[in-house]
């Protein structure tokens, strides 16, 4: 067996699993999931009508590079979403979600071959995925703490120049996962010039980009700030966007990777390999969404009346804000968050996560510790209901 594998930390949902193992939570109370990113909203009926009329076209292999439809139609998304032009037939590879194209494009991407690891490096808290795949790359991680004293954003200029001269990919991911913070386009400008300065690319895990609180400031993308940066072909630059938040299909497992267009061809190369080719009925149902706003904005205004309506009732009790962007809370509860977790699903039959499985132990500390992550993915009514349940727990304790 490959030995890197041994390197991999349990998932947090296995080690949540085993923490809640053993609890008994009052049976009259119905249980609410809020400790996975899993959509709950119904997915856009056009999505579903196209794929069930395409469901015929399954008898043949699919190309690994899409169709050029397809491609065409993400292509055309970005322009509109973001104001940056992509050439769809080498900038564009339709993926299987989000989390198939991250931990494959490093892969792809790391060179191992030399006497010294690389570095991969990402913030911390994080999507399991980027450790998972650095290790199993042979990379080490890297991990910057995103704290609330440098507003949840990894600090660039604390990384020492001789981890970046062993960088090979950083990742950002913006809106944060679990913290909603969103990297701002000079933000991303700096990380772009320090791409240049060491030779790393940078993968910006963008999935959460439809989700924000302010019409006004849409978080921007990596492809804006290099084209700000004159980077006309998107040099070291490769952005990973989703239907599963945008669209509420986290089964239909489609998103899409852009940039660099000589990186997405030995990226093509290596999924060719990997045999990862995105379904014709899949694709077509992705047409149909990528076409649609419209759908993605009522989707947006049902998680910003979730905060509308949860936050007046955890503020009392818990120190919670709204975040920019994403669907999550992020609060610290000022104690032990395994602790927490497991009592409160003791007493109230409600799941969440503790923080500290998001993150890693750092010279600098866990930035996971004494936070939970409630993810808002639920229906608005069970979301209130949750407020309420959490809000029992901590005033009556």
């Amino acid at each position: 067996m490959n030995g890197r594998l041994s390197r991999l930390a349990a998932y947090p949902f296995e080690r949540l699993a085993r923490l809640k193992a053993g609890c008994a939570p009052p049976a009259s109370l119905p249980h609410i999931a809020m400790s996975i990113g899993e959509p709950k909203h119904a997915p856009p009926a056009f999505v579903v009508e196209e794929l069930r009329r395409n469901l015929g076209r399954l008898d043949s292999y699919p190309v690994t590079a899409g169709l050029p439809e397809t491609r065409a139609a993400i292509a055309d998304w970005l322009r509109r979403r973001f104001q940056v032009s992509v050439t769809p037939e080498t900038m564009v590879l339709p993926v299987n979600g989000t989390r198939e194209a991250l931990f494959s494009f490093v892969q792809a991407v790391i060179d191992a071959a030399g006497s010294v690891a690389p570095v991969v490096a990402m913030p911390n808290p994080f999507y399991q995925i980027y450790e998972g795949a650095a290790l199993l790359a042979g990379a080490e991680p890297a991990f910057l703490n995103t704290i609330a004293a440098n507003r949840f954003q990894p600090d660039l200029d604390a990384v020492p120049a001789e981890v970046w001269k062993r960088c090979q990919v950083l990742f950002l991911c913006s809106p944060g996962n679990p913290t909603g913070s969103v990297l701002s386009l000079d933000y991303l400008r700096y990380a772009l010039q320090l791409a240049d300065k060491y030779d790393f690319v940078i993968a910006s895990d963008e999935c959460y980009a439809e989700l924000y609180r302010d019409d006004r400031s849409p978080p921007p993308s990596l492809l804006q700030a290099a084209i700000a940066n004159g980077h006309s072909g998107y040099e070291r630059c490769v952005v990973f966007h989703s239907l599963s938040k945008r669209s509420s299909v986290p089964g239909l497992r489609s998103g899409f990777a852009a940039g660099d267009p000589a990186i997405m061809k030995s990226y093509l190369l290596y999924r060719t390999y990997h045999g990862c080719a995105m379904p014709v009925p899949t694709q077509l149902a992705s047409i149909a969404a990528w076409n649609d706003d419209t759908h993605a904005a009522a989707n947006r205004a049902l998680y910003r009346d979730k905060y509308a309506r949860v936050l007046p009732i955890l503020a009392p009790v818990l120190d919670v804000a709204e975040p920019d962007g994403a669907f999550y809370l992020w609060p610290d509860v000022g104690r032990d968050d395994e602790a927490f977790t497991r009592e409160l699903f003791a007493s109230q039959n409600l799941t969440i996560l503790p923080g500290s499985y998001l993150a890693r132990d750092t010279p600098h500390g866990n930035p996971g510790k004494q936070r939970v992550r409630i993810s808002l993915v639920a229906p608005v009514d069970e979301c209130v209901q949750a407020a309420h349940r959490i809000r029992a727990f901590l005033s009556h304790e």
